[in-house]
């Protein structure tokens, strides 16, 4: 990338805006107020009218529900096409919209009238029977009828009473006592759980009204479709000038609005950016052809791709003939201001660019992280939940989630896509798992793999597989500290690099290699060495590495925790820390049996399970009632639960039974499955994150936002 400067008359700044916005490859920075003389510029004028345009346009796309897919083709709009079409459209659709928002109020308000009638005509009382006594004293309200008259009962202030009652409200018609405060009814009510309703003025029954009100909300709804069909053919016919107007408006708005990011004098204009550095020589060759020598193209700074940092960054003399040397950390005196970021992952790891921006977007100087990511944060999903039925959905969710959004949630789909293959894969390792079901059993045939774990007859997997995850915690940080000393070594120095990341990566081999080695076997767990054969199925043996080379490691560790005191002295304190992060790595095997197990306890509880080999052996699901009188036949086979679906008979009982098994399998299925996003998800990215990240990258970067764009539903012609 090249940062550039455009300088010229303010007479040309039109011109010069009209030829970087074609161009399109102008990342224009911000003025920071480093010139003396200079103060951010204006907008040009006609801004305001256009954006006012550009807020009309957007409000009837909204108004009408255009999307970008009504488009027949692009073509050219000139000014005054689009200032009479826009005026013709707006008085349609406001017109059109007022009507609506009319008809839709008056909908409310007969919908609330009906619910407020609704009680009276649930108590069929003519309305003037409700008010209007010399005498009498009546309240209507939402309430228990048993409460009102066991409460009017013992009142002092009420002679006499009757109550008249609805399926959901009550009448009550009382004559207070002689010398009784007027209002002595609701007085004597305060005790009761009574909602008081106002009697509404009407001149018929409260049905008649009821059925009025509704016949006349039928009318507006009527209406207010034919209404809705009107919009529905303005859209139809309105929708691809709308889509072409705001395009055209939206570009007129930028190009108006740039110099507010320029640096401006009342006769000159400076206008700074990025631009890819193979496109400068043409962005200048454009702007020289749109204004001669009114203006001038400079290159001041030239930054390679690869990760150098700003000592590296080259500041060029003579508008980008040579490279000068660089000055000042490489800015030459114009301020610190980062090239942009242009990720390309390709079409495979590009979706986890998500994942990587979620953290920070990299910088220019740093290594994009998104192809490791791509490469590791499936397969630690796909490790930790290790199912075929799961991994199909998981997979079945991102192919919809993939064809039918677009943007970010497009990304997550094939995330999810990538994330369920791999689950299935591991699924078929851990004996074709499916749904927390060794398949392998059913089908009758010889599975290497016995299991996650889970079950006596395989512990020594659940053992194994704790060591596979520490195992790939330490390569996954190695390569995150080979990373770093490259970085390093290149923004400064080899003895840089050797201090503060060579150092990391003597401690956190050296370590792990006494550790895996035969210095002092005894005080070591034997599944250190033997879950090499275990993996292997037995092809390969590991008895730890030989003492001498265990040694090696331990003097190792030690030269860097020499070499970290030297570079780093306050990093001393977390030494400790490359045993504790590959340790972390551990939440894999964790999760693993975690899920397993939730699997195993839904399918215990709604088939029931048995284990071989009298307890000592794997797990086994009954089913049936018959399979479960076999099993409890069988003296070599111990019962872990029986299960509900076993209970079936033709009875109330055993069809409930079936039922609440099928529930309870599909409803802790769902729950597995959903949880498998949150806890596996969530600690993949967090490996990732902390652990990876933490080595090498930072984050921070800016994307490559170009002044320009691509004309979709216009030409200009």
């Amino acid at each position: 990338m090249s940062k550039v400067s455009v300088t010229g008359s303010k007479r040309v700044i039109d011109d010069v805006i009209e030829a970087t916005y074609e161009h399109h490859s102008l990342h224009v920075t911000d003025y920071d107020e480093r010139y003396e003389g200079f103060s951010p510029g204006e907008s040009l004028d006609g801004a305001e009218t256009v954006n006012e345009k550009l807020v009309t346009v957007r409000s009837l796309e909204s108004i009408l529900g255009v999307e970008g897919d009504e488009v027949d083709g692009a073509r050219p709009l000139d000014d005054e096409a689009l200032e009479s079409e826009l005026a013709d459209v707006r008085e349609r659709v406001n017109d059109l919209n007022d009507r609506r928002d009319d008809l839709q109020a008056e909908i409310r308000d007969r919908e609330e009238e009906i619910e407020r009638m609704e009680p009276f005509a649930d108590l069929g009382i003519e309305l003037d029977l409700l008010g209007g006594y010399d005498s009498l004293e009546v309240v209507v309200g939402e309430a228990k009828p048993d409460a009102v008259e066991a409460t009017l009962a013992d009142a002092d202030g009420i002679d006499a009473f009757d109550v008249f009652a609805g399926s959901d409200v009550v009448a009550i018609f009382a004559r207070p006592a002689d010398g009784a405060d007027e209002g002595v009814l609701q007085d004597s009510l305060v005790g009761v759980d009574i909602a008081l309703l106002e009697v509404p003025e009407a001149d018929t029954s409260p049905g008649e009204y009821v059925a009025e009100l509704e016949r006349e909300r039928e009318a507006l709804r009527s209406d207010l479709e034919e209404v809705e069909a009107e919009l529905d053919a303005v859209r139809e016919e309105a929708a691809g000038f709308l889509l072409r107007a705001e395009e055209q408006l939206t570009i007129e708005a930028e190009k108006k609005q740039a110099p507010l990011s320029f640096a401006t004098t009342e006769n000159a204009f400076i206008a700074e950016g990025w631009v890819p550095t193979e496109t400068f020589s043409d962005l200048k060759a454009a702007v020289t052809d749109a204004v001669g020598d009114h203006a001038e193209v400079e290159e001041l700074e030239r930054a390679s791709f690869t990760p150098d940092g700003d000592h590296h960054t080259e500041a060029v003399a003579d508008g980008g003939a040579e490279p000068a040397a660089a000055t000042d950390g490489g800015h030459a005196g114009h301020g610190d201001d980062d090239p942009p970021v242009v990720q390309n992952n390709g079409s495979a790891a590009g979706p986890f660019e998500l994942l990587v921006q979620a953290f920070g977007r990299p910088k220019y100087s740093e290594f994009d992280p998104t192809l490791l990511v791509f490469l590791t944060f499936p397969a630690m999903f796909g490790f930790m939940i290790g199912d075929v039925g799961y991994g199909a959905l998981y997979a079945a969710i991102g192919f919809f989630m993939y064809t039918k959004f677009d943007g970010a949630f497009r990304e997550l789909g094939s995330v999810a896509m990538w994330a369920g293959g791999f689950t299935i894969l591991f699924g078929i390792y851990y004996g074709i798992d499916l749904f927390g079901y060794h398949a392998y059993q059913l089908l009758g045939i010889h599975w290497p793999v016995e299991g996650k774990g889970l079950s006596p007859a395989d512990l020594d997997w659940g053992l194994s597989f704790l060591v596979a995850s520490v195992v790939f915690g330490i390569v996954h940080l190695n390569i995150g500290h080979v990373l770093s000393f490259m970085s390093t070594s290149q923004q400064h120095d080899l003895k840089h690099a050797v201090y503060e990341a060579g150092s990391w990566l003597l401690i956190l081999n050296g370590a792990w290699i006494w550790i895996f080695s035969g210095v002092f076997p005894n005080a070591k767990p034997d599944f250190l060495f033997e879950a090499v054969g275990v993996l292997t199925f037995g092809a390969v043996s590991f008895n730890g590495f030989p003492v001498l080379i265990g040694w090696a490691g331990a003097v190792a560790a030690g030269l860097g925790l020499v070499l970290l005191g030297i570079g780093e002295l306050p990093e001393l304190a977390e030494f400790l820390s490359p045993l504790v992060n590959a340790i972390s790595y551990a939440r894999l095997m964790a999760v693993l049996l975690a899920k397993g197990g939730m699997a195993l306890a839904v399918n215990l509880l709604a088939f029931g399970a048995y284990v071989d080999d009298g307890g000592e052996g794997s797990f086994h699901f009954i089913f049936t009632p018959s399979y479960l009188a076999e099993v409890q036949n069988t003296a070599d086979y111990q019962i872990v639960f029986s299960g509900l679906t076993t209970a079936f008979d033709p009875s109330v009982v055993g069809i409930l039974a079936v039922a609440g098994g099928v529930v309870v399998a599909v409803v802790g299925h769902i729950v597995v499955l959903l949880l498998g996003v949150t806890s596996a998800g969530i600690q993949a990215v967090r490996l990732e994150y902390v652990e990876f990240f933490g080595n090498f990258y930072e984050g921070g970067g800016r994307a490559y936002l170009p002044f320009g764009r691509d004309r979709k539903y216009t030409r200009d012609d």
